[in-house]
């Protein structure tokens, strides 16, 4: 009996990404992009901190892709500011000095009081349903002391309000900052996830009430905590040291 030359269903099945190598054009034209993207998140979940050395071909046996789309993809993180490429030294995660993160956490405190601000004017009905939705799932969160869940809220936190806020430069803007900004903040991140979700819902509840000066206040606050918290981090690992 003549058996058929087309592969199962399962066989098209995509494999995970380090289940097997991935060679760009293997039906993977934009591969490069998938690895920026899992570089990226891994970076801001602080599992590479400032410092840490990224080589390349470490990071495609990881990743179970060739070194083109690991080194296109470090690049293109260069050009986001997460990663520094130093002739001869090769890629690692940025470090900022201080003059440099004290700048970018005075503007971003700035925008996401703005942010905030435009989202508690520019919010209906519609769109404080859904907030009061998004509120009372971190409450359960926070009931249930689900870390995992604080984690994922917090980041959905911001994309929601700048949708609301509805000024698309200010989301570039913001976006950007953020994720360099995320190079301070990731590594305790972890530790503050309650805190962080007890201050969006404060937020959250300020612009749900249409106070945008309120809410403004309550989103520049947040920023400045959590660089405090960073500091404060910082002092006590040179005291250690």
């Amino acid at each position: 009996m003549p058996t058929s030359n087309h592969p199962s269903p399962a066989a098209n099945d995509p494999a995970p990404l380090a289940a097997r190598p991935l060679k760009i054009g293997e039906q993977h034209p934009q591969l490069f992009a998938v690895v920026r993207d899992k570089l990226r998140e891994r970076i801001l979940s602080g599992e590479f901190t400032p410092g840490d050395r990224l080589v390349e071909g470490r990071l495609s046996d990881e990743m179970g892709v060739s070194r083109i789309p690991v080194r296109e993809a470090l690049r293109a993180l260069a050009a986001e500011g997460l990663v520094t490429i130093e002739p001869r030294r090769g890629a690692s995660v940025s470090v900022l000095s201080n003059d440099v993160a004290n700048d970018m956490i005075e503007v971003r405190a700035t925008l996401e009081g703005l942010n905030a601000k435009l989202a508690a004017q520019r919010r209906d009905q519609a769109t404080v349903a859904r907030l009061q939705a998004f509120l009372d799932d971190g409450n359960t969160a926070a009931r249930a002391d689900s870390l995992e869940r604080f984690l994922a809220l917090n980041s959905e936190f911001h994309e929601m309000l700048a949708t609301i806020a509805g000024n698309v430069v200010l989301t570039d803007l913001m976006r950007s900052l953020r994720d360099r900004t995320a190079l301070l903040f990731a590594p305790s991140n972890m530790r503050r996830a309650k805190q962080n979700w007890d201050e969006h819902a404060q937020i959250l509840n300020a612009v749900i009430a249409g106070n945008g000066d309120l809410a403004a206040l309550l989103a520049s606050q947040h920023v400045h905590n959590a660089a405090k918290a960073y500091a404060d981090a910082q002092q006590s690992k040179s005291a250690a040291g």
